[in-house]
């Protein structure tokens, strides 16, 4: 299996990666990790992210034309990479026997051509443990909000911040961003809005634990990306049973369901103020989200997220085998 994110990173792909290896290995596969293939033997080849891996993917059809090939398909990839880099994206995606999809809507946004192929996975997320579910008596002071993920233009991290400057004065709502900074800019962009924002702080970027605790001391989820291949954060919040706030990309509505009354337009922080406000106003519309989010937990569970990539992996045996 191949990831672009080294070992040690935080970056989804490289959480993605190890977690699918642990999946796979609990079900008596042998995976290696790697960022780089040179050709190596195997029985079959994952590749995460049909762009950044189109290298990888082009010298493993030269090196095992006859084996089964697998890429899973990122955000950037169904909506970016492909308009932007065709030739490179379109071909990872051609060559791979199964293609897979991380939310329910990947199908209408990538090529018809390829439906065929395409596996619907749900990345999972571990059931906290007792006494670490969001409990909103447990946040320090006010009404807590968190927003995880890197700060990067894809994930639009800001916008909670943003939204919290046009709350009423009687609102308590805090913003807690916890994240790693694409670069410098956004490092200052958030050094910025913490000195001029009252209702928001820059955690930096957190471990597992730490995220964990986070979530569990807040009353709400905000996840405002102008573009998601299917965030595993979404997975978390509702294995927590923690209220999300999403905004209505496909890679959102395509975990959270059409119906789910959480969603804002992207990039509008006065409808997302709104839902903010309402969260914390409403104690039952807050409830409904979290009835919602509750509801949803047994998708992502990981046994589920084994079997779908148990079904990727012998769709992709059988399709060799037919030569399709």
């Amino acid at each position: 299996m191949i990831t672009p994110a080294a070992a040690g990173s935080k970056a989804g792909n490289r959480a993605t990666a190890e977690r699918w290896a642990l999946l796979l290995e609990s079900a008596g596969h042998t995976v290696s990790v790697v960022t780089e293939y040179h050709g190596a033997p195997c029985d079959a080849f994952i590749a995460l992210h049909a762009w950044r891996s189109v290298g990888a993917v082009r010298r493993f059809r030269q090196c095992w034309p006859g084996k089964p090939l697998i890429v899973a398909l990122t955000g950037t990839d169904i909506y970016r990479h492909q308009h932007e880099f065709p030739d490179e994206t379109l071909y990872s995606m051609a060559e791979a026997d199964v293609l897979i999809g991380l939310h329910e809507q990947v199908a209408r946004d990538i090529p018809g051509r390829f439906a065929a192929k395409l596996v619907t996975l749900f990345q999972s997320a571990d059931q906290p443990e007792a006494g670490s579910l969001p409990d909103p008596a447990r946040a320090p002071t006010g009404f807590q909000v968190c927003v995880i993920g890197h700060l990067r233009e894809e994930k639009d991290s800001l916008r909670a911040a943003y939204a919290a400057r046009l709350l009423p004065d009687d609102s308590r709502i805090q913003i807690l961003c916890a994240g790693k900074p694409h670069n410098g800019t956004w490092q200052r962009m958030a050094e910025q809005e913490m000195q001029q924002n009252p209702r928001f702080r820059w955690l930096g970027e957190l471990d597992k634990h730490e995220t964990r605790h986070l979530m569990a001391q807040s009353q709400l989820m905000v996840i405002s990306s102008i573009m998601e291949g299917g965030a595993n954060v979404v997975s978390e919040a509702c294995r927590a049973g923690l209220p999300v706030i999403a905004s209505d990309i496909p890679g959102n509505i395509g975990l959270l369901g059409a119906g789910y009354p959480g969603y804002f337009p992207v990039r509008d922080e006065r409808a997302l103020a709104d839902l903010l406000y309402r969260a914390e106003q409403s104690a039952d519309f807050l409830a409904r989200l979290k009835a919602e989010v509750s509801q949803l937990a047994g998708r992502f569970e990981p046994e589920k997220e084994r079997a779908s990539l148990e079904q990727a992996l012998e769709l992709a045996r059988q399709r060799c085998a037919m030569g399709v």
